[in-house]
């Protein structure tokens, strides 16, 4: 990173989460109890359960399509989609699962977690952007109906058109975001430079160039000198992207989330975040590729590209889609089941404590669940 001279924030934060060395390539452990954060796949098999019941929800809204494509982009090591798979989907028979994963690292780990099948198998070549028509398509690549599930692994967003729903669970916030300050003239954007004090690098301020300087002006007017904005146009760009893959069906992205002026309003480590082992880390110029380095979504900036149709805290979505009735029937099966101390009574008691996990309103409860419905 030092060879690359001074970069802006964006610049930086891309190369310290996916570049050589970065943390999604090999310097981080990721999510799970072992790695450096946890999210709520990695809780438990609960959250997975409650996905798979708001896929069903879609699948018979769409009117039961075979065949019913699920693409989770920001798939990590694949412990959503086992969930999901293993709750055992109404939409199962249908069903085409396609992990998305950046970091070539991950991908091999969902190929060790799960029956993974070339994707021109699981899509057709043509979703799979695995050809232009010209050599035309084998019987082989041709998507039979009721032979689900089935999954895929791809780098990036599958080329679609395709029915179902893209699914998006903390992946925003991991994007590249451009950082602006705001100053008695203007507004200043922030670069990374190589530092001569303390540490490796250090921030450099510039004039914002007048074109970005209006774009902050509209999304947080009148805020003092030293405040500081996000611009996430990378999580812009995804969600037209994303967005666009859908022919029919429900785009739904979780993640901690604030608007523009009320991120401006706070202290910007608030909702600048770094972890490593499971503990809030330190600067983000730390130790760039150590640790995981994160930024709330501003929903405003989102709303640019389409406003979401729907936003709920990730508790109330869970509760919408039968977490309740799920952890209703784990309470009564630990009451009888205590007294034997099984493995049956442990996952019953399990589920409940993970549904306190997914609920606080503090923790993982106060996650935002944006929704996008697309519609033929």
């Amino acid at each position: 990173m030092h060879r690359q001279g001074t970069l802006r924030f964006d610049r930086f934060v891309d190369l310290a989460l996916y570049g050589p060395g970065g943390f999604f390539v090999s310097g981080g452990r990721g999510a799970g109890r072992r790695g450096d954060f946890l999210t709520s796949p990695e809780v438990g098999p609960l959250f997975g359960s409650v996905v798979a019941r708001a896929l069903d929800t879609e699948w018979a809204r769409l009117g039961r399509p075979d065949p019913f494509v699920v693409v989770e982009a920001g798939a990590g090591r694949g412990a959503l989609a086992r969930a999901v798979l293993g709750a055992g989907p109404g939409c199962a028979s249908a069903l085409r699962y396609v992990c998305v994963e950046r970091s070539a690292r991950l991908r091999r780990k969902i190929e060790e977690l799960l029956p993974v099948e070339p994707p021109a198998t699981v899509l057709g070549l043509a979703a799979a952007g695995g050809a232009d028509g010209a050599g035309g398509i084998d019987d082989d690549d041709v998507v039979v109906a009721g032979t689900g599930p089935s999954v895929t692994v791809l780098e990036d967003l599958p080329a679609g058109p395709v029915t179902g729903v893209v699914l998006a669970n903390e992946l925003l916030d991991n994007l590249a975001f451009r950082l602006l300050e705001r100053a008695d003239g203007g507004w200043l954007e922030v670069f990374v430079g190589v530092g001569a004090g303390e540490g490796p690098f250090t921030e450099v301020l510039v004039e914002a160039p007048a074109a970005t300087a209006e774009v902050a002006d509209r999304l947080a007017p009148r805020v003092a000198a030293g405040a500081r904005v996000p611009l996430q146009e990378a999580a812009g760009e995804w969600l037209a992207g994303a967005l666009s893959v859908l022919g029919a069906g429900r785009l739904v992205a979780i993640d901690y989330a604030d608007t523009t002026a009320s991120l401006a309003s706070r202290p910007w480590r608030d909702w600048v975040r770094t972890y490593r082992g499971h503990r809030r880390g330190t600067s983000p110029l730390d130790h760039p590729g150590d640790q995981d380095l994160t930024c709330e979504v501003a929903v405003d900036q989102l709303a640019r590209i389409r406003p979401p149709d729907a936003d709920r805290s990730q508790a109330e979505w869970l509760g919408v889609h039968g977490m309740g009735q799920l952890v209703a029937v784990a309470r009564s099966t630990w009451h009888e089941r205590a007294p034997l101390g099984d493995l049956v009574a442990l996952a019953a008691r399990s589920r409940v404590g993970e549904a306190t996990a997914l609920g606080d309103p503090e923790g993982l409860g106060g996650f935002r669940v944006l929704e996008w419905v697309v519609n033929q």
